[in-house]
């Protein structure tokens, strides 16, 4: 776990945290989803936002920096609604 962690890009964890909320609490109101495709759309877009902060370069570090930020933001948000949950 701990080489996974040093391919983490932050900046991509946090926008893709945000775009999967944003999916789960206001889309899945208006499109019929099943919570199963979540970690794979934060996948692909981890991907793909990290080809972008990277001036467009495409190499194998920066496909497992993505692939990894974008289930770092699902792990995390499924962290987050857990320890919420347990407060109440």
């Amino acid at each position: 776990m701990e080489a996974l962690s040093e391919y983490i890009v932050v900046i991509v964890m946090a926008i893709c945290l945000a775009v999967g909320y944003i999916i789960l609490v206001v889309l899945k109101h208006f499109l019929p989803m099943d919570n199963k495709w979540i970690p794979l759309i934060m996948g692909v877009l981890g991907i793909v936002i990290n080809i972008w902060v990277s001036g467009w370069a495409f190499t194998p570090q920066i496909l497992l920096g993505g692939l990894a930020s974008g289930l770092a933001a699902t792990g995390a948000f499924e962290l987050i609604k857990n320890m919420a949950g347990r407060q109440k």
